[in-house]
Order: structure tokens, then sequence, then C-alpha cells
């Protein structure tokens, strides 16, 4: 009878040992909380802060740009040199050094998270805009007060390239392509569009 009992604890020990290795290597490896966008610490995603001037995704960005990637295995936090381009979420350029785009400045560009859209939220700083700087395509923008999605072709590039750009998705919760029966912000989004092409930067 105790040896019957001694290795049913010893069994129960056994499998709690495993529970909890498996669970301290899940969240070793930051998996702990995937498929549970509610639960728990988000994981450390993996960036790096520029020492230097680069151009990244055709955009010349300022040292001190924080370059956040995917998820991946074994690589967490800051990282001491570059990953792939391939693998790039954001762009958040140093306090108080945004980057001209399309006349706006600007100081993040986020990757569109869903795979199914090709392209980026574009986050402007309208507080230092500069007059001789303005036109139609940012004054609309400012008009909707938030963030621009923009729908491009390469993925590689994330530039102010109008060639590149091939619609507005949205801009804010307001206004959005995904709204169509709504024919007045399907107009804005239109014509934001429109002057968006209409802006030279030569």
């Amino acid at each position: 009878m105790n040896k019957q009992i001694y290795i049913v604890l010893g069994g129960i020990l056994l499998l709690t040992g495993v529970l909890v290795m498996g669970y301290l290597v899940l969240s070793w490896l930051g998996l702990k909380n995937m498929g549970n966008p509610t639960g728990g610490r988000g994981p450390d995603y993996p960036y790096f802060i520029t020492t230097e001037p680069l151009t990244i995704k055709k955009i010349l960005v300022p040292k001190g740009t924080k370059l956040t990637y995917e998820e991946q295995f074994f690589k967490k936090g800051q990282q001491d040199e570059l990953l792939n381009e391939n693998k790039l979420t954001k762009i958040e350029l140093p306090e108080g050094k945004p980057i001209d785009w399309g006349g706006v400045p600007v100081f993040m560009i986020i990757k569109f998270f869903n795979p199914e859209m090709q392209g980026y939220s574009v986050c402007a700083d309208f507080n230092r805009s500069k007059d001789d700087r303005k036109t139609k395509f940012s004054e609309l923008w400012q008009s909707c007060n938030n963030d621009l999605g923009v729908l491009i072709e390469n993925t590689q590039d994330w530039s102010f390239n109008t060639k590149n750009i091939r619609d507005v998705s949205d801009c804010g919760v307001n206004f959005q392509r995904y709204f169509k029966e709504n024919k007045e912000r399907q107009q804005f989004l239109d014509e934001l569009y429109k002057e968006l092409k209409k802006v030279d930067l030569k």
C-alpha cells in the first residue's frame, strides 16, 4: 500500500515539475500570452536604436530612431544590431525630430497589423507644421485629426512616394474605406487621396 502511495505521489510531483518547466520555457520564449490579446504582459518585441543616420524603408531617419520588429525566437528587447528590414513593424523618430512626409512632420510610421492589408499608418505632429509647407492634402489630413492609413504597392518603401501609394485606407476611426455605405466618408477619403497625389516635394 505504501509503495502505491509513493508511486502516485511521485507521478504527481513529476507531472507538476513538467508543467512548471513548460511554463518557464514558454515564458522565456515570450509565448505564454500567445492567442490571448487581453491576458498578461505583451511580448517584448525586439528593437534597435539607430546610432547614426540611416536609410530605412527608403526613409532617411536620424540617430536615436527606434526600429521595432516582429516577435522572433531568441530575440527580445534592445538589439545590438539592425535586424531584417522585412520584419520591421514600426519606425519611431526621436522626440522633437520628426521627418517630412508629404510636407507633414511625422513622428511615427506603423505597419498594418492585418497581413491582408499592404500598408502602414502615419502619425503626424501638426503642432510642428510650417505655414510654407501647408497644402490642401495636409489641411484635409489635419481636419480629421488622426493617423493616416495608406495602402502601398512596394512594402520596402515607406517614403512619401506617390507612385507607390495606391490609396488612403483611413484617417482615424471615423473615416475608413470599410464604411463603404457612407458616401460622405468615402468622398472625403477620395479627396484626401487625390490631394496626396498632387503633392510635389521637388
